[in-house]
């Protein structure tokens, strides 16, 4: 297959300039941010660490996330820990369930942005 992953994620805001730099300040990802070691910044890219990205639609009437969010962000994390102390200090709620994490997969925390977009926050279980 010629697919070699995803490219971009596109999405409607109310406020495109404010919630990209709220993705930049809490959660170090859009444009010129980098999550790979040695990686230059650029002005339109985000360059991101390589790794498993899990692509699946849900049934329309499924409540692993909000009703009203045609999708849920999922964002590959280290150190949940410390990621979601971080945001509760900048005021941003972060909800956990241990019913959420799997061994065999990770640990999960969810969060949502300044617009109400559910964003779940996954540390991957080390190989």
């Amino acid at each position: 297959m010629p697919v070699l992953g995803i490219g971009g994620l596109f999405f409607r805001s109310k406020n495109p300039d404010a919630l990209s730099e709220w993705y930049r300040r809490h959660l170090g990802i859009g444009a010129g941010c980098v999550s790979v070691e040695g990686a230059t910044p650029d002005e339109w890219a985000w360059q991101a660490q390589g790794g498993p990205v899990v692509f699946a639609p849900f049934a329309a009437d499924t409540d692993y996330f909000p009703q009203d969010k045609p999708y849920m962000l999922n964002l590959r994390v280290r150190d949940l820990d410390g990621l979601t102390i971080a945001l509760g200090d900048a005021g941003i709620e972060v909800v956990t369930n241990e019913e959420w994490n799997d061994p065999a997969i990770g640990r999960f925390a969810r969060i949502h942005d300044p617009e109400g977009n559910p964003i779940e926050l996954w540390e991957p279980t080390p190989l």
